[in-house]
């Protein structure tokens, strides 16, 4: 079942600390793909992540009828850039979680964020931030990296989770365009962008529509997917980018690594190691250092 969602972003979530925000994003949108996981057997990585788009596009389009608000040429074409990019950072992601542990995924495409940190950021403490919060994703990658992986697996992970880690980068950017327009509008235009991710990508994924639709089990665990990892984190992204910049996005989006770690231990029983805890230990740092901005 689609819980029910407001018409409009409660007030109420204007006064919620972002890293709490993040918290609940995190911990959604890694549970999602915790269950995505056990899909890929049936339809491949890159098969699951266009369904995840594609019925998160029609749960935001009967939520938001983004159709009645006036649409210019310019704020169109900047939804659904931003809804390619989404489409595209997710295939990426999942292709790249296929061969790697979740983790170690989240981790590595957290360079995204901290390349839009490190250009955007201003002042030292965001800037010491930055440094923090990369040596833990690091080291939260270089542990998994180096534990006997095959190599097959390796290089394709880290091909498909360095492209995810580029469209991240170009999500926080454009994302934040979409957020500008409003309370509310910017929601509006990710509905719109979703749409136009699912269409870009349905000539290589359309051909599973049968299968899926044909199965009320398969479509009801990728609705799971779809609301849990790209309708709830998605929806409060937009919250967030109307109060913050760019860059104090891009470092709190250092929880994720975090809670993909917490997600992967307690569902997919990828258990992290002493040096993972600090990889943790020094994001949470980072995130402290931020939180008062």
């Amino acid at each position: 079942m689609v819980p029910t969602l407001n018409p409009r972003p409660r007030a109420g979530l204007d006064r919620v600390p972002a890293p709490a925000l993040f918290v609940v994003s995190g911990l959604t949108l890694y549970l999602g793909a915790a269950v995505a996981v056990g899909l890929f057997d049936r339809l491949g990585a890159p098969t699951v992540s266009w369904w995840r788009i594609v019925l998160a596009a029609v749960v935001l389009l009967a939520w938001r009828r983004p159709w009645r608000r006036a649409w210019t040429r310019r704020s169109l074409g900047v939804a659904a850039l931003f809804g390619v990019v989404l489409a595209a950072m997710n295939v990426a992601f999942y292709v790249g979680i296929d061969h790697l542990p979740l983790g170690v995924g989240v981790a590595i495409e957290f360079v995204g964020p901290v390349a839009v940190a490190a250009v955007t950021g201003r002042g030292w403490r965001e800037r010491l931030a930055i440094v923090v919060a990369a040596s833990g994703v690091l080291l939260l990658a270089g542990v998994t990296l180096s534990s006997g992986l095959p190599r097959e697996d390796v290089i394709v992970g880290l091909g498909a989770l360095l492209a995810a880690a580029a469209c991240w980068a170009g999500y926080i950017v454009l994302g934040k365009r979409v957020a500008r327009a409003g309370a509310g509008s910017g929601i509006d235009g990710l509905a719109v962008g979703m749409a136009a991710g699912a269409l870009a990508f349905a000539p290589f994924f359309g051909s599973s529509t049968a299968e899926v639709v044909g199965d009320p089990g398969l479509l009801a665990f990728l609705l799971v997917v779809a609301v849990c990892s790209s309708v709830v984190p998605y929806v409060l992204d937009q919250v967030v980018l109307r109060r913050v910049g760019t860059a104090t996005f891009a470092v709190l989006l250092a929880l994720l690594p975090a809670t993909a770690v917490v997600v992967g231990a307690v569902v997919l029983r990828q258990l992290p190691t002493w040096p993972e805890l600090v990889g943790l230990l020094l994001v949470s740092g980072a995130i402290a250092m931020t939180a008062r901005s």
